[in-house]
């Protein structure tokens, strides 16, 4: 199987910006739904944004005007551009990919839908 490994969490104040980065090797990226969960502690995993094999983007109510997905497939890589960082953001955040995930498949943001998961990222925002 492939392999997502993400980076650039961290603490920030609220109203601040992190972005999020997401490695990816062993499989064609470009063709790939990717997409950013995130989980807070007790809470349920929540889909977060996802960028289509076509670069059609999607993002949860919560996160929009404030988050930018974006993929760099010569890279191999995928970002969460993340502004206005409020407390409720506070999060692990996970990068995830899937082949077969397609159209609204891909725009739903279903955790279920997605075979590839990194091994998370915590942000955490203070107020």
């Amino acid at each position: 199987q492939g392999e997502l490994v993400e980076s650039g969490g961290g603490s920030v104040q609220a109203g601040g910006s992190l972005t999020l980065s997401c490695a990816a090797s062993g499989f064609p990226v470009s063709r790939y739904c990717m997409a950013w969960f995130r989980q807070a502690p007790g809470k349920e995993r929540e889909g977060v944004a996802s960028i289509s094999s076509v670069n059609n983007t999607t993002y949860t109510d919560s996160v929009k005007g404030r988050f930018t997905i974006s993929r760099d497939n010569t890279k191999g890589s995928l970002y969460l551009q993340m502004n206005d960082l409020k407390p409720e953001d506070t999060a692990t955040y996970y990068c995830a990919a899937d082949a077969w995930c397609v159209g609204r498949c891909c725009a739903n943001l279903v955790g279920a839908n997605f075979r590839l998961w990194g091994q998370g990222n915590t942000v955490t925002v203070s107020s």
